[in-house]
């Protein structure tokens, strides 16, 4: 645990690694869908990075023999990025916020993503509060778009202890 006594502005952070993500989001195995952020812009933009592995228990049956990830998961991804970026932007480090869907808007899915491929998951703020924020997300493969969405999200700081 961090020394409490020393803060810290994460205001200026522009990247955050695995071990700051989950001193951000509660995520964690299975469910934790980012592996790195970079090219934060607190208060407007960041770029998550999901390595896509075989080993991930959703392509046991998503679809045998064919594995691809769930778009779903993907959309997951985008909203956990962009989680990371409101808590940096918030100072939400090490204070076990939870962040739930409000909702998602013109969702839609351009190519497949397996095993092997390293989706960028780019996040921007369109709006955001304390507490409500909307996003528009994409995310890439070599360039190529695999899914966009706009999201909402409520961040809660009241449901942990």
């Amino acid at each position: 645990m961090p020394d409490t006594a020393q803060a810290r502005d994460w205001s200026t952070t522009t990247e955050a690694d695995l071990s700051l993500i989950m001193r951000i989001i509660p995520h964690r195995y299975p469910f934790l869908l980012i592996d790195k952020v970079r090219a934060i812009k607190t208060g407007e933009e960041a770029t998550g990075v999901k390595n896509v592995t075989f080993n991930e228990p959703h392509f046991q049956g998503h679809f045998p023999g064919a594995p691809i990830m769930p778009g779903v998961m993907i959309i997951e991804a985008l909203a956990q990025t962009s989680a990371v970026l409101v808590g940096l932007t918030l100072d939400l480090v090490d204070k076990e916020p939870l962040v739930y869907f409000m909702s998602i808007d013109k969702a839609k899915f351009r190519r497949k993503v397996v095993p092997g491929d390293v989706v960028d998951l780019h996040v921007k703020v369109l709006r955001g509060s304390s507490k409500i924020w909307k996003f528009q997300g994409t995310a890439t493969v070599n360039g190529e778009m695999a899914a966009e969405a706009e999201f909402m999200a409520m961040i809660d700081l009241s449901a942990r202890g």
